[in-house]
């Protein structure tokens, strides 16, 4: 296991670039929803098995979802071929067919995987309705593949976050089983007394579930308002929700580490593409 101490220091040295903005892309982005203006065909058209791929394969292989949850979409009439609802699980799609979801075509894409140290101020969402700096306006020269980000960080909270259009390798960074490792640079408003430090270790109630802290420890050579934590939940505002319940405000938060990645060479505001070994560690998992 990487050590904290490791860690910070590799993380120390990197400077903000100013979250250097870069145009947006004008893709199509896809709706939640499914369409409702389609209506069921009474039989789904029937295709002679000459290969090919299935459908919920192509989809996932665009970059949408995964393959089960296109099974759903498909199941709730979001995908056409050739102009027909398909709805038939296994489906088969052709060389040339024509597949839209949500009415938008689409293709498969080679994979693309974008680790971007993300600065303050920027939320973690494709598009905001207010305005907003979003992410993607950081990555948007990233890729000419639509990627969608790993998770979520929130608006002020800084560091590493992943964008892919591998839907698969996406679910299986974001499902609790798997259980991928977060670690976090907190600074607290005040010194963290040694202990609610010790209250930090193991299970915590957090709004009445558990929160499992993988460990957590002062941040070493530096004031005992600097901590670290590591986790593998989820759950929105995680960090900040347990240091609230030993009493603590968290002032700036920094990911470190995620599923294996760390922030080495790369500046905030910043993003590279995942070497090779990198992305075989995370297909690992």
């Amino acid at each position: 296991m990487i050590t904290f101490a490791e860690i910070f220091k590799m993380n120390s040295n990197h400077k903000s670039s100013g979250g250097r903005q870069a145009r947006k892309g004008n893709s199509p982005q896809r709706k939640n929803s499914f369409r409702k203006d389609f209506k069921k065909p009474l039989t789904t058209p029937k295709k002679v098995d000459v290969g090919g791929i299935r459908l919920n394969k192509f989809i996932s292989n665009s970059g949408i979802c995964s393959r089960r949850e296109a099974d759903t979409y498909i199941e709730h009439g979001s995908v056409t071929v050739n102009g027909n609802l398909i709805t038939e699980m296994g489906y088969k799609v052709q060389p040339n067919d024509d597949v839209r979801f949500d009415g938008t075509s689409i293709s498969p894409e080679k994979k693309k995987y974008v680790l971007l140290n993300k600065p303050k101020n920027y939320i973690t969402t494709m598009d905001d309705e207010r305005g907003r700096k979003t992410v993607m306006e950081l990555v948007s020269n990233a890729a000419k593949e639509r990627i969608y980000p790993v998770g979520r960080l929130d608006r002020m909270t800084t560091g590493l976050l992943l964008f892919t259009n591998d839907g698969e390798l996406a679910k299986k960074l974001t499902h609790p089983k798997h259980d991928v490792k977060k670690l976090y640079h907190a600074s607290l408003d005040r010194k963290l007394d040694l202990k609610d430090l010790q209250k930090l270790r193991g299970e915590v109630i957090i709004e009445g579930k558990k929160v499992f802290i993988d460990a957590v420890s002062y941040v070493e050579g530096q004031s005992k308002t600097e901590v670290g934590i590591e986790i593998h939940s989820g759950r929105n505002r995680i960090v900040r929700k347990i240091f609230e319940h030993v009493g603590y405000k968290v002032v700036k938060l920094d990911r470190v580490l995620f599923a294996g990645l760390t922030k080495k060479n790369l500046p905030r505001g910043r993003w590279r593409e995942l070497t090779k070994q990198e992305l075989s560690n995370l297909q690992m998992i």
